[in-house]
């Protein structure tokens, strides 16, 4: 009895591993296809996930048109159906739009069925938005062996991150997000911050200490001579 039990957990880690782990770790490190990084000199780019959240949103653009900084915002899909107005307003400011799955949920426990769904209708609500190529970061950056089929289909570049300050984390304060960000970000940075709050999974409030802390910081890292792009383009 125990001999089956062993074989039967010992075929489920090779399909979990199979499925998940190496696709996502694939991606994470040996894809070259996914951008990790800025390529032009000076550069960096200014990212968030998981919004938009109406709550946080406008004083967030307002700290961006403060210092002229142009960023990406990787949208759930379900939440940019349901504040439409808020992605035209995004839009319309310059800055540019990805997608971040449908409802945030983790592509290593999608099964075939689920990862189709979410491509199928993050795809159609993005679509209202933006005709171009789609840029897709998936949440955690986590992946499953149908991912990079799905992507493909729809014509999405895959996008990751190279500097986080754990800013969704209620144990973060304006003062370390900020400190985190100083000492993490070099030249060719991507910075990956949070735009949302408990409805994505972080903490009550962390976008608010996200955006205070930007307003220290992003004139500390212009004085230092980064550039923020989108698309390799200078602001």
């Amino acid at each position: 009895m125990i001999k089956y039990i062993v074989i039967i957990i010992t075929i489920l880690v090779l399909i979990f591993l199979i499925h998940s782990i190496i696709p996502t770790y694939y991606n994470k490190i040996f894809n070259t296809k996914v951008k990790k990084q800025t390529q032009s000199p000076g550069t960096i780019m200014l990212t968030f996930d998981d919004g938009p959240d109406k709550r946080y949103i406008f004083s967030l653009l307002e700290v961006l048109d403060r210092y002229g900084i142009k960023a990406i915002f990787f949208m759930v899909a379900e939440n940019m159906n349901n504040n439409e107005d808020v992605v035209r307003l995004i839009l319309e400011k310059g800055h540019k739009i990805g997608l971040h799955s449908w409802q945030h949920k983790n592509a290593m426990l999608y099964s075939y069925f689920y990862t189709k769904k979410d491509f199928e209708n993050s795809y159609k609500i993005i679509r209202k938005f933006q005709k171009e190529k789609i840029l897709y970061r998936p949440p955690w950056g986590h992946s499953n062996i149908f991912t990079n089929y799905f992507a493909r289909k729809y014509n999405m570049d895959l996008i990751f991150w190279n500097v986080m300050a754990e800013d969704w984390s209620q144990n973060e304060t304006v003062e370390t997000i900020s400190k985190k960000l100083l000492d993490r970000v070099k030249e060719h940075s991507i910075i990956c911050l949070h735009d949302a709050g408990e409805n994505s999974g972080g903490s009550v409030g962390a976008p608010e200490r996200t955006i205070n802390a930007l307003d220290i910081t992003i004139p500390k890292l212009q004085e230092l001579g980064y550039s923020f792009i989108i698309d390799e383009v200078n602001y």
